[in-house]
């Protein structure tokens, strides 16, 4: 049986003690540079941004599980450079896609794809298209419960909207040490089935 978002949201807080420190620094560089490559319309984003979004799923399952979490580990995702953009390059094409088709599709296909990266952290050898569809069955029967992780954090959002961004320094790891912790109950519940 699943564990209840208000569970796993507690989990992620105590993963976090200690490490806050860290996780928002971590998080200030990863926003940091792709912002950078953002300024390189479309190329920069997808050159520097998937394998950044790959070294983040690292670091951010590190403090999930406990294990050494390190700075450095958000350019480690450059050391699988080709399955990160072109995981990136695809969610973006079939999100951008789904998002023209009346929003709906593209808020399911991206939260289909929402565990992606972190497939790719714990699979080194699968290609970006594995990966991709390793995260829709592994997703299948759990989107409106990570649907509703996302609401459960409604009131953080618009903390971050009014401190003008300062609080999603703090709000962003809370919720992919979340994200982390969803997907590690997500596997422990399919290995169990």
């Amino acid at each position: 049986m699943m564990t209840k978002n208000v569970v796993l949201m507690r989990m992620a807080k105590e993963s976090l003690k200690g490490r806050w420190g860290i996780a928002v620094g971590t998080y200030l560089v990863y926003v940091l540079l792709s912002m950078a490559a953002g300024a390189i319309p479309v190329a920069g984003t997808l050159l520097v941004g998937g394998p950044l979004a790959l070294g983040f799923a690292l670091f951010i399952l590190s403090v999930s599980r406990g294990q050494e979490a390190e700075i450095e580990q958000l350019f480690k995702g450059f050391e699988r450079f080709a399955v990160a953009l072109v995981a990136m390059l695809l969610m973006m094409l079939l999100i951008g896609l789904g998002m023209l088709l009346l929003i709906v599709p593209g808020i399911i296909l991206a939260i289909g794809y929402s565990m992606t990266f972190f497939i790719l952290v714990d699979n080194p050898n699968l290609t970006a298209v594995e990966a991709m569809k390793k995260s829709r069955e592994l997703m299948y029967g759990y989107k409106w419960k990570f649907f509703c992780l996302n609401l459960r954090f409604i009131g953080w959002f618009l903390l971050v909207i009014i401190t003008l961004g300062i609080a999603s320094l703090w709000v962003s790891p809370y919720l992919y040490v979340s994200y982390a912790k969803f997907y590690d109950d997500l596997l422990t519940n399919k290995n169990a089935a």
